[in-house]
């Protein structure tokens, strides 16, 4: 029968849909990342992924078998949890790189810190891929903006902090008050990707402060988005991420927008049902118990 390491390497695979990548997380070659999913495969009976020369794509096989597979191991790691004090075992989490520059980063570290046993798997990506790959079982949680539309039953979505759009624009840009109702700059606008999530978030600010822009360059980076504008490429709505020094930044210019306030709100998806709701638990009330002290 299939080990623990055989069912983790599968999971792998399943979260990067390659051998290669799955096989680097794992310290593996991607030839013993590839045997041990042909072991898998027959040791059950069934084929799980649709292969061609370029391409392994999960079938329906596959993803059926995602959740009892990480039971399994989510089981196997609670072995002898009764004698620890802290929590143990590994999640994998979904993350926008700009969550960890923002508040969730630093209280990620100080939450590994207090449970050493803990081992925390981050998978970069953009909020909308997470929704699938939480649902299909491949990521446990993700940490994601809200959703503009309405999420699936099997799946909730818990706030843990929020963040307020800015306009960002290059220090050497005038100094006047941007204007309700006129281009704020003869600069190109540098927008995130407009068919994620926080697209969606930029598009509503741009609505209802009634902006009108000179559209440029599109990007699903908000780090990219920030060093560009620090270049005199563009200017920016952006959310202002709490672990950047915004202040003391003398490459670019902060201002509030006139109208509405618009936040991006970030927080924890995961299934409803699953088996590291014990860790997810623990990342919110840790998260939010942090929060609580700051303010």
């Amino acid at each position: 029968m299939s080990s623990i390491k055989i069912l983790k390497n599968y999971l792998a695979i399943t979260r990067h849909k390659s051998v290669a990548a799955a096989a680097r997380e794992i310290g593996l070659t991607a030839a013993a990342a590839g045997q041990q999913l042909q072991q898998l495969e027959q040791d059950i009976g069934i084929e799980l992924f649709d292969r061609t020369k370029r391409s392994l794509t999960l079938n329906s096989h596959g993803r059926s078998l995602i959740e009892p597979i990480q039971e399994i191991i989510a089981r196997y790691e609670a072995l002898g949890s009764n004698l620890k004090s802290d929590l143990s075992g590994t999640i994998v989490l979904g993350a926008l790189v700009s969550t960890l520059m923002g508040a969730f980063g630093k209280t990620l570290n100080e939450l590994k810190q207090n449970y050493p046993e803990l081992e925390i798997k981050l998978i970069a990506g953009l909020s909308s891929n997470f929704l699938d790959q939480v649902i299909e079982g491949s990521l446990d949680a993700a940490i994601v903006t809200e959703s503009p539309y309405a999420l699936p039953q099997n799946v909730q979505w818990t706030e843990l902090y929020k963040e307020p759009m800015i306009l960002i624009s290059p220090a050497t840009e005038s100094k006047r008050k941007l204007p309700a109702k006129a281009s704020y700059s003869a600069l190109p606008f540098i927008r995130f990707e407009r068919n994620t999530w926080t697209g969606h978030l930029v598009d509503q600010t741009i609505r209802v402060n009634k902006l009108s822009i000179i559209e440029g360059m599109e990007l699903n980076s908000v780090e990219a988005i920030i060093e560009l504008v620090r270049q005199g490429l563009g200017y920016s709505i952006v959310p202002k991420l709490a672990n950047i020094a915004w202040a003391s930044d003398k490459q670019l210019k902060i201002q509030e927008l006139p109208g509405k306030a618009i936040f991006r709100k970030v927080g924890l998806l995961e299934r409803k049902k699953h088996g590291r709701q014990n860790i997810t638990l623990a990342i919110k009330k840790h998260f939010l118990s942090s929060l609580s002290k700051k303010t």
